[in-house]
C-alpha cells in the first residue's frame, strides 16, 4: 500500500524554462540552458559515485563558469553572468499541472515529501509562491543524505526520515535516472512525461506514466487502491 509520495523538485515541478532569458540577457545562447543543466547533473552525480558530494550550488557555478568562458560576447563577467543565472532558479514557479497533483495526493490522504538535489530553501520558496506548501509534509534535500540521486542512500534517507518502508514510498519525476535508482531500492516509480518522450530502454521502467503530475498521481492512487483491495 502506497503510504509516501515523494517528490522530485527541478523540473518535475519546478518549471526551468524562465531560466533560458538569464542565459539570454547576458549574451549567452538559449540552449546552453540544457547543456549546464546536464552538466550539473553528470558532475553532481560523478562526487556521488565516487563517495562524495557537494551542493547544487556549488556544482551548478562550476559547470557554468566553464561553460561561459568559451561563450563570445558575453555581456557581463563571467562570475556576474553565473549569479545571475542561479539567482534565477530562485524566482522559478511551479509547472500548471502541479497544484491539481498535489492535491489529489492530499484528497486520497497520501503524505507528500519532496527530495532534491537543490537546496531546501529553493524548494520552500517555489511552494509557497504556488501556495501549495501546506500540501506537502516536508522538504527534503540530498545535501543531508550525503549522496544526490540516484545514489540508494538518497532514497533510503527520504524513507527513514518519514519513517515509512521503501516498499511503501513512490518516487515521482521526470527524470528516467531518478526513478531508475528509486526502483533500484525498491520504492513504486511514477514518471512525469509531459512532453511524449520515449523511455530510455537502459533503465527500469516505471510503476506507472502520465502527462501530468495529477494523471501519475491518479494512477498511483487506483494502483494502491487494487492492491489493497486485493489484500
Amino acid at each position: 500500500m502506497l503510504e509516501l509520495v515523494v517528490l522530485d523538485v527541478n523540473e518535475t515541478l519546478s518549471d526551468l524554462e524562465p531560466l533560458r532569458a538569464c542565459f539570454t540577457d547576458v549574451g549567452a545562447p538559449a540552449h546552453l540552458l540544457d547543456t549546464w543543466f546536464a552538466g550539473t547533473l553528470r558532475d553532481g552525480f560523478a562526487l556521488a559515485a565516487g563517495g562524495a558530494s557537494r551542493p547544487f550550488s556549488d556544482v551548478g557555478a562550476a559547470v557554468l563558469t566553464g561553460l561561459l568562458r568559451h561563450v563570445d560576447g558575453l555581456t557581463v563577467p563571467v562570475d556576474e553572468a553565473v549569479g545571475g543565472v542561479l539567482d534565477g532558479i530562485k524566482a522559478l514557479d511551479v509547472h500548471a499541472d502541479v497544484p491539481d497533483g498535489l492535491r489529489a495526493f492530499s484528497d486520497a490522504g497520501v503524505r507528500v515529501v519532496t527530495l532534491t538535489n537543490g537546496s531546501l530553501a529553493q524548494s520552500e520558496q517555489l511552494l509557497e509562491r504556488a501556495g501549495v506548501a501546506d500540501l506537502v509534509e516536508r522538504r527534503l534535500s540530498v545535501d543531508d543524505a550525503g549522496r544526490w540521486k540516484p545514489h540508494p542512500d538518497a532514497y533510503r534517507y527520504a524513507s527513514e526520515q518519514c519513517s515509512v518502508p521503501l516498499e511503501r514510498c513512490a518516487m515521482v519525476a521526470v527524470h528516467p535516472w531518478d526513478l531508475h535508482g528509486a526502483a533500484g531500492v525498491g520504492m513504486t516509480t511514477g514518471w512525469i512525461d509531459r512532453r511524449g518522450t520515449p523511455w530510455p530502454a537502459i533503465f527500469e521502467q516505471p510503476s506507472v506514466t502520465g502527462p501530468t503530475l495529477a494523471d501519475v498521481a491518479h494512477a498511483l492512487i487506483r494502483s494502491s487502491s487494487a492492491i489493497g483491495g486485493h489484500g
